[in-house]
């Protein structure tokens, strides 16, 4: 099997699990299976699993925009700064005016600095942040500039606040929360987050895993390249793309594009390969292989 799976996951289990999940469903015999972007377990909604060589796609999806509906309690602190961690109350907290939460969530919009959660999957001296943060080690995360495109009031009821957002790769929602509350003045963590995509892969179409049929529900990995251009070739050119070979092509590109998506004439995904030039002219350079070669 080659391909992606746009699954809803639930509130509880790990991304893990969902994987572990799916790798059931499939049978091992199927080929390797990964996700393309964790989902803390307080969280649902898309989790795009990657089935057979499909896994070497996923940094190409994790590097999508990605769409969040979050839950935010205002008036408490938690040291994850989602619901799962300890709560502190702000005894000195009280209702924020709504044109005050409007004017800041502006500020949140844009290439922004951000310090990750020390309960977060990052390395720290070797070392994953959050088995630190458990053991009560002290350290200190640097800021990350982060793209945040939108941020959007849903839905406003102190201490509940709700958001929609729209974010480029490495953004921390739960990070958010408790800048929100910081700059607000009372303090906040996220209470509730759902991811309503990534990309094309939207939550209106994700599948649940009790009604998981791979068969059918197989999303052709094509998807997981939107960002690259696609060029088509031949069935000569794609065996030889298949070995590991170079392919010049027939007619010019006029436009720079390091990185192309490569399938054969009935739309198959055959490569991504870098679009190089030589003496010859304009050729593909293959770098990630997803076919065998034609013996």
């Amino acid at each position: 099997m080659f391909g992606l799976l746009n699954i809803n996951k639930p509130v509880g289990p790990t991304s893990h699990d969902i994987v572990s999940r799916v790798r059931k469903i499939v049978g091992r015999r199927k080929g390797k299976v990964g996700h393309a972007g964790t989902l803390d377990p307080f969280a649902d909604g898309v989790l795009v699993v990657c089935v057979g060589p499909a896994t070497r796609l996923a940094d190409y999806v994790q590097q999508q925009t990605k769409g969040y509906r979050a839950v935010i309690t205002l008036g408490a602190v938690s040291d994850t700064h989602d619901i799962t961690g300890q709560i502190t109350e702000n005894p000195h907290a009280a209702p924020v005016n709504v044109d005050e939460i409007h004017s800041i969530l502006k500020t949140f919009v844009g290439r922004i600095a951000q310090i990750p959660p020390a309960h977060s999957a990052l390395h720290v001296d070797g070392k994953r942040a959050y088995d630190l943060a458990r053991a009560g080690h002290e350290f200190d995360l640097p800021a990350r500039e982060v793209n945040v495109y939108q941020v959007s009031l849903v839905e406003y009821d102190y201490p509940s606040l709700t958001i929609n957002v729209s974010c480029g790769a490495g953004t921390y929602i739960r990070s958010l929360a408790r800048d929100i509350g910081e700059k607000l003045g009372v303090g906040a963590y996220c209470s509730g987050l759902t991811r309503t995509s990534i990309g094309n892969f939207d939550i209106s179409r994700a599948i649940n895993l009790d009604n998981l049929n791979p068969a059918a529900d197989l999303i052709d990995p094509i998807k997981a390249l939107d960002a690259l251009s696609e060029i088509k070739v031949d069935s000569d050119d794609a065996n030889r793309l298949a070995m590991g070979k170079m392919v010049r092509l027939s007619t010019a590109r006029q436009d720079a594009i390091p990185e192309v998506a490569v399938t054969d004439l009935s739309g198959r995904l055959i490569a991504i390969a870098e679009l190089v030039d030589t003496p010859n002219g304009p050729t593909l350079k293959p770098s990630k292989v997803f076919v065998q070669p034609e013996r």
